[in-house]
Order: C-alpha cells, then structure tokens, then sequence
C-alpha cells in the first residue's frame, strides 16, 4: 500500500494535496501545508520549498527532518519499533491495564461505515475530555471514515463490551509502516481500561503482518502539552528523535520575530479555545526555536532522559541521522 493511497484519501476528504520530489502535502490549515506520510524524515532542498511556498501562494510548511538537520526544533515522532512487543514490555501497572481491558472487550476489525456512524459518539467524548469540544463535526468525522471505505490499507478496528463500541481506532497501511490515525473512546468506558486494551492489540497484530516494521502514532503537536503523549509511552513506544521544521513564505520571514511570537501568544491566552490561534502560536515558536543552536533549545520532556545519548549524536553534534 503506497502513499498515493494516503493522498487519494486527503482529496475525497475536499483537502488540497500536492507532490514534489521529496513527499506529500496537504493543505492542513488555510495556505499551510504539512508533509505526509507522517512518518517520513525527509530532506527537501531550498529550491524545492521555494518552488512549493511561491507556486501555491502557501504561507507556511511544516514537515519532519533528520535529527542531524541544521535547522528545525527538536522534536520526536511516537512510534513503536519493538518486533518483539508484548506484554512484558510494559510496567506492571500498564500490563494489569491491558490484562483487565482484554476481559471486559472484545477487538476486532469493523466496516468503516460503523466507524463513521458509532465512532462518533467516542470521537465527541474523546474531543470532550481534551478540552477540544465543538473543534470537529459528525458531518466531518463521518466524511473522514467514509473518504477511506474502499481505499486500499484504511480499516477500522473496534472494542465491543456487550455488542456496543466502547473505542475504536483508523488505521492505515503504507508500505512498512501501520500509521494508526485517529483513535477514540467512551468516558463511560474508561474504568474498563478498553484504550490500553486496544492500543495493545492493535500494535500486536500490526507487527506481525509481513512488511511492517514500525507502528507510528503521531508527529509532536504544535500546541498540545507533551503529556498527552504519555499514555502512548506507558503503552511501549518510544520518541523518536527528529527536527520539526517550519518554512514561512520569503514575503512573510520578514515579520516572523520574537514580537510577533508574543503578540500571537497574548492575543490566544486571551482566546483559549480558539484552535486556530492556537496552531499560530505553535507554527510561530517552531520556526523561532528551530533557528536556535540545539543547546538553546526547550528539550522535550519526553527527550530530557536520554539527552546524554543524544548529545554525542544526533542534535548536538551536527552530525547526519544514520
């Protein structure tokens, strides 16, 4: 299953999409486009980011690069590599978690139209309990399902407690990588322990297909604080370290500085719903720290412990990811 697949999926979901030489990119917020497939690292020239900014009028781009890249802010991808992932790779806590989950759900693939349908109840209860409420539609989320029904890679996995859909997840296939998309789940379910139930499961099937190497869960977001991500590392994946970069249009990296930055961010402490500014003040202070040297920029909690292995490699020695 090939990226084109990926992009087909964008385009029924009414997103712009475009191709150059080095990936994918969709139109993620008015005139910023964000590379895709998520997981590739990849290393676009000057000419080729020029070309994209000045020919699609785009304000801003934002895509994933080596670790050893000269510029963009430390960053990582959450992944999961372990092809001997199973329980034992987790703590004792986490393991009870999934032992106690898999008794009181049964997980299974389920057509996408019944992810489209009952996946949204979850989606509005996951969106609640982030303090996101009202940033999605059903009309939206059942557009996403459906865009994906007979796209090759895309299926839906379901967690039932009796016959109803606790939590579910969107997967994908592109060629060695499960990306899993979107995952969602009841509140009223939560004791249960269906999430860490489905989350192992769900990594467990994906690494044994043939082909697949990794499982890939999301890039480091913008503006949401790096805890959202640790449920994800109790699971068993890990932070891959690489640099998130952001490019401004040349007409626009003029006014790009430190003032703009804090002006951006006065303006959403005021407006903290506002999911628009948020994403403002995360392009702004991306670019910003990731024209600094390494050694002057915010760490990743989630980095902070194995910075020693780091500082004789990747970030701080200028030197190329192998």
């Amino acid at each position: 299953m090939n990226a084109e697949f990926f992009a087909e999926w964008f385009r029924r979901q009414g997103y712009r999409v475009l191709r150059t030489s080095s990936s994918y990119w969709y139109e993620a917020g008015p005139r910023i486009y964000q590379a895709f497939p998520y997981d590739w690292i990849i290393e676009p020239s000057e000419e080729e980011l020029r070309g994209l900014l000045l020919k699609n009028n785009a304000i801003a781009l934002r895509y994933s690069t080596p670790a050893g890249s000269a510029e963009g802010k430390i960053s990582y991808h959450v992944v999961c590599e372990n092809m001997d992932y199973d329980l034992k790779c987790l703590c004792r806590q986490t393991r009870q978690n999934v032992k106690r989950g898999l008794q009181s759900v049964n997980i299974e693939l389920i057509p996408l139209a019944r992810l489209a349908t009952e996946g949204w109840n979850l989606r509005r209860d996951t969106l609640e309990r982030q303090g996101r409420t009202g940033a999605e539609t059903k009309e939206w989320w059942h557009r996403l399902c459906m865009s994906a029904a007979d796209l090759p890679g895309f299926e839906a996995w379901g967690a039932m407690n009796n016959g109803h859909l606790v939590a579910s997840f969107l997967g994908f296939r592109c060629d060695d990588c499960y990306h899993l998309l979107h995952e969602q789940s009841s509140t009223a379910h939560l004791e249960s322990r269906c999430n860490n139930a489905i989350f192992y499961l769900v990594i467990c099937e994906a690494l044994k297909r043939d082909g697949i190497s990794k499982v890939f869960f999301c890039v480091q977001s913008l503006d949401a604080p790096v805890s959202m991500d640790q449920f994800k590392f109790r699971m068993g994946c890990t932070a891959k370290p690489v640099r998130q970069r952001v490019v401004f249009h040349p007409w626009i990296r003029p006014v790009v500085n430190n003032l703009t930055h804090k002006m951006v961010s006065e303006i959403f402490q005021r407006n903290q719903g506002n999911r628009l500014l948020a994403k403002a003040e995360g392009m702004l202070r991306f670019y910003l720290e990731g024209k600094r040297p390494p050694e002057q920029q915010d760490l990743p909690e989630c980095l902070i412990e194995s910075k020693n292995e780091l500082s004789t490699t990747a970030f701080f020695a200028g030197g190329q990811e192998g």
